[in-house]
């Protein structure tokens, strides 16, 4: 092997080694949340909070523009999200769920049920949950073509009575693996267990008007190729780690 060739792996290894990754761990809760954006549900008072404030398109927001904020519980059947976002103007300028849906606002879930990262742009590898304000979910499928996939997710979200601002946007997700296909809709989702690992990650699109999407915010920071951090639609290994605990007391 030679020395130049030495060099490059070991500076690749180092930019790994130093790359930020999340790292979430999620309970099980034994009382499913009812998905109606209230946010009261005893199960979320299992999971600790975690931020979404990573930079991936555009300037840093300001915090009256944005500011967001999730939680995560399981049971076998499926994850439960909760997010809690601050938005100055929550807008969707595209009736047609397949067209520019990463223009409006709009939460974005990446999963990789069994955590082999890798390319998923044309492919069930993993998913990259576009989430709309209309709660359809919309994926690229094998022929890299958008499509929605509603029966994978169920979401719903309200205004926060304490600021207009502020919206409880809940999310109930079947997890899926790399064997679905676009022709077989009754594919069945994986059954979760303690000590599982998938990939994750977790984004907002904020559009503030017709002009498309001006931040992309993430769950953690993500290594740029090329200067490019969005990565998460493409290649599923700058997802970061969702592990599946009992309980955050006794892992």
């Amino acid at each position: 092997m030679n020395k130049k060739l030495i060099t490059n792996l070991l500076f690749g290894a180092l930019i790994f080694a130093c790359a930020p990754t999340l790292a979430y761990e999620a309970p099980l809760t034994e009382t499913t949340p009812s998905i109606d954006g209230r946010a009261s549900d005893p199960a979320w008072q299992l999971a600790e909070w975690a931020p979404i404030d990573q930079i991936i398109l555009g300037e840093t927001p300001s915090t009256e523009d944005f500011q967001g904020r999730y939680k995560v519980v399981w049971t076998q059947s499926k994850l439960y999200l909760l997010a809690e976002i601050t938005d100055d103007v929550i807008i969707d300028t595209h009736p047609d769920p397949l067209d520019s849906y990463w223009d409006d606002d709009t939460l974005e879930v990446f999963i990789d049920e069994d955590k082999s990262g890798g390319n998923h742009l044309a492919s069930y590898n993993a998913f990259a949950y576009h989430i709309a304000l209309d709660n359809q979910s919309v994926d690229f499928n094998s022929d890299g073509k958008p499509r929605t996939l509603n029966d994978h997710v169920t979401s719903s979200w309200k205004r926060s009575e304490e600021s207009g601002n502020k919206i409880i946007w809940e999310a109930a997700i079947s997890i899926y693996p790399d064997t679905f296909t676009d022709t077989d809709n009754k594919a069945n989702p994986v059954k979760l267990q303690t000590g599982k690992k998938l990939g994750f990650m977790l984004a907002y699109c904020d559009s503030d008007g017709f002009s498309g999407r001006e931040h992309f915010i993430g769950s953690h920071d993500v290594e740029p190729v090329n200067g490019d951090k969005n990565r998460g639609y493409i290649d599923a290994s700058v997802f970061g780690t969702l592990t599946l605990v009992k309980s955050l007391s006794a892992k």
